[in-house]
């Protein structure tokens, strides 16, 4: 049986979830699929047969570290897997990175657009060789953003500037790669040693395109993942399954490559 974990999902404590869900639909022009709750993703979790969802969350202002680790304490699980956050504007923000590996958590999520940074930014550096050298995941929004203007700030050619750099860094590049540059995504990450995961992509590329990408991708460094809420776990599962590959492959997708992935930071 084959162990599914989402590697890309979004939840708030319920009084924020009220609140946030509608402000980003309208952000985006989006339509969310669950309501942002911790309940409501297990619900849906538990509906499809998903054993672990990692839980993405985003520091959009410095201030937000200590409630973003303390929530993230409290909803861990042996099936929510928290990825807190920090800001890269904080005071020390290289204390915060050790702070969230001192509470074993295995990993971090950070977003350009909500954090007002680049990619290959040279204050990022120092962050980079922190998180690394903690040995912790970095989920790293990459491509444009639905909500924002289309900003070259999270693009391949920076992805590639910062694993080249940092090569030690376990970085995961979302939404196959870079949201709505798959053109780059083909040219210049496909074949490379990077961590790719799946969210809010499939739906979007032709089903043989989809196809054809996760062949020409190490099977190893491939990643489920859905961005609930913002689409159905239900549905990103149907349309990897749609796209006819071997088992094999698809089990290492679903969840065998993010075990492995995981175990390697505890």
């Amino acid at each position: 049986m084959t162990h599914i974990i989402d590697f890309h999902t979004h939840a708030f404590p319920d009084q924020v979830a009220e609140r946030a869900i509608p402000a980003l639909e309208q952000a985006g022009q989006v339509t969310a699929q669950l309501d942002g709750r911790i309940s409501s993703l297990l619900a849906s979790m538990d509906e499809v047969g998903i054993e672990k969802s990692i839980i993405c969350s985003i520091a959009t202002n410095p201030k937000q570290f200590d409630s973003i680790l303390s929530w993230s304490k409290d909803i861990r699980s042996r099936r929510i897997v928290p990825f807190p956050s920090f800001h890269p504007e904080a005071p020390n923000p290289c204390a915060q990175i050790s702070a969230i590996r001192k509470a074993e958590f295995a990993g971090i999520k950070m977003h350009p657009f909500y954090q007002n940074f680049s990619l290959d930014d040279e204050r990022m550096w120092p962050l980079y060789e922190r998180i690394a050298a903690e040995g912790l995941i970095l989920v790293m929004h990459t491509g444009f953003d639905i909500g924002f203007p289309r900003k070259r700030i999270a693009d391949p050619k920076k992805i590639l500037t910062v694993v080249d750099r940092i090569p030690e860094l376990k970085f995961i590049a979302t939404h196959f790669g870079a949201w709505d540059l798959w053109d780059e995504v083909e040219a210049l990450l496909l074949g490379r040693p990077i961590y790719l995961d799946l969210s809010y992509a499939l739906h979007l590329l032709p089903e043989e395109r989809a196809r054809d990408m996760i062949l020409a991708h190490p099977e190893e460094y491939l990643l489920f993942g859905t961005d609930s809420p913002w689409a159905g776990q239900k549905e990103v599962l149907a349309q990897l399954s749609g796209l006819g590959l071997d088992k094999a492959l698809e089990d290492k997708i679903l969840g065998g490559n993010a075990a492995r992935l995981l175990a390697g930071t505890a």
